[in-house]
């Protein structure tokens, strides 16, 4: 390899990664993010809670509640995923995000994709100047069916992929 192409090289291995691609797929434009950082994509594996309440015309629904889920870096726990909806890392990073947008699942029976905005940020650890998240590769986890009475719990397994990015500086 003559010395120019090792630079170049060298270059595009040194670039900040950009966001996932999901393998050559789009992400919808709803919750694309350009010229962002990548900093850590985590995988999920957990439930969404949901709570059997009256929606505004009276009638029993089932409404989301709170997620709980194990984040797996490489097969291995690195942390966990609960209401807020916060994000906490092993090594004591923790942010918490807001929704931004949303896009539907790929089947009625997964959780919709979404990108979120950190409201909080931690100064160190793996999700340090993480300023967006993405919910992608959404499995299962959407409540379906009728429920049976007021204050009913239902627990629906899901996993997803998270994808925390930074701004580009």
């Amino acid at each position: 390899m003559t010395l120019p192409k090792f630079a170049a090289l060298v270059a595009l291995v040194l670039l900040p990664l950009p966001a996932p691609s999901l393998a050559g797929a789009r992400l919808p434009d709803a919750i694309a993010v350009t010229g962002d950082t990548l900093v850590v994509t985590l995988h999920a594996v957990g439930a969404q809670i949901y709570d059997c309440k009256a929606d505004p015309d009276g009638k029993l629904a089932w409404q989301f509640r709170e997620p709980i889920a194990t984040l797996l870096m490489n097969g291995k726990t690195v942390g966990r995923h609960y209401a807020g909806p916060s994000w906490e890392l092993d090594d004591g990073s923790r942010i918490v995000g807001r929704l931004a947008a949303s896009a539907p699942g790929t089947t009625s029976g997964d959780i919709p994709w979404l990108k979120l905005e950190a409201t909080s940020q931690p100064e160190t650890g793996r999700l340090a100047g993480t300023t967006v998240i993405q919910r992608i590769n959404s499995k299962g986890g959407a409540a379906e069916g009728p429920c049976a009475w007021n204050g009913a719990l239902l627990s629906v397994p899901y996993s997803a992929d998270y994808v925390f990015l930074k701004n580009h500086d």
